[in-house]
């Protein structure tokens, strides 16, 4: 049952960061488009991502409760020592949601929309870049329970140059996926091509930001090219991802963008399967002590076997419902007789 909590666990973190990432990526295109070009990106990104952007967040919701209930340590150490970039990734996702609403569905379109379109675009940018800052804290191995200042357990943990490393790598991924994915929902020549160009530029910048992380993590003293090349099976994710990054080049150089969503789901799937392998089963490293472990820190017994349950069945219910909202606003509409 244990490992069953824990593959729901990876897998709602997983979905999270290609349906949310690709979710928040719409706003950062927006934010780093030109003027000129910002009610067409917004036009077609409001099309792709309106019907189902709040569904997303569903993942992140099942990634804490899985934390909340079956690895209660470890969800307190990271609320407590992380409170601080947790509540401003927490309020641009409030933020982001309202704008979001405000902006399309407001009755009265006044001064207020450039607000809205600020907020949503900021927003857009802050949350993922502090997802990004709260991942590399929990394996910067900065988190330090015997900290005596506030400075100390409360900033240091989470303010370093690898963790703004990696947020910066968040934000960069998400801005890729979200550019990926909406080629295949352009209605014109001129907006598919549009948006190819602004995947190689995403992506441009997702491999500078990656090259900024690693020489983060040897400043910082961050074992992250042991995690990466140490070991046969991440090793081969990296090579595989690099790979499909060739593809992919290949792909959008010659404007076939048939397969472009399964290779970029691939590439950041292959990413997380290297990234969280080598140090398996610890989630969180801590400064000057053992980390905290999937097998050893975690709930109960029977806390785990009640949430496995639940997490089964409640697959059996919203699944079904969520491939069908889904397949209910991508398919094509039927022409009015």
């Amino acid at each position: 049952m244990l490992y069953i909590v824990m593959a729901y666990l990876w897998a709602a973190v997983l979905l999270y960061v290609l349906m949310g990432g690709a979710d928040f990526g719409a706003g950062i295109l927006e934010f780093f488009s030109t003027q000129k070009s910002k009610d067409k990106t917004r036009t077609v990104m409001y099309r792709a991502i309106g019907p189902i952007w709040e569904a997303n967040h569903m993942w992140l919701i099942i990634a804490i409760v899985v934390l909340f209930v079956g690895f209660p340590v470890i969800y307190s150490t990271l609320s407590v020592y992380l409170h601080i970039p947790l509540a401003i990734m927490l309020l641009g996702i409030v933020a982001r949601g309202t704008a979001f609403s405000f902006r399309n569905y407001d009755a009265v379109k006044d001064r207020m929309q450039g607000i809205y379109s600020k907020t949503f675009m900021y927003s857009s940018v802050i949350t993922p870049l502090f997802l990004g800052i709260i991942a590399g804290s929990a394996v910067s191995g900065k988190i330090n329970l015997q900290a005596t200042s506030f400075v100390e357990a409360y900033i240091f943990s989470w303010l370093g140059f690898f963790q703004v490393a990696v947020g910066v790598f968040t934000v960069t991924i998400c801005g890729f996926l979200a550019a990926i994915f909406i080629i295949g929902e352009t209605k014109t020549e001129a907006d598919r091509l549009r948006f190819i160009t602004k995947a190689k530029h995403m992506s441009i910048a997702a491999l500078t930001a990656a090259a900024l992380v690693l020489l983060a993590a040897f400043k910082d003293g961050v074992p992250l090219t042991h995690w990466l090349f140490g070991n046969p099976v991440s090793f081969t994710c990296v090579l595989l991802a690099v790979v499909s990054l060739a593809w992919m080049w290949v792909s959008l150089f010659r404007q076939s963008t048939k397969w472009l969503r399964i290779i970029a789901g691939a590439q950041i799937t292959l990413l997380l399967v290297a990234i969280t392998y080598e140090h398996y089963p610890v989630l969180i490293n801590l400064k000057d002590s053992e980390g905290l472990s999937l097998l050893i820190h975690h709930g109960s017994d029977k806390s785990i076997r009640a949430l496995a349950i639940a997490l089964l069945a409640g697959s059996v219910f919203i699944l079904p419902a969520l491939f069908y909202l889904l397949y209910s606003f991508t398919r094509q509409e039927e022409p009015v007789a």
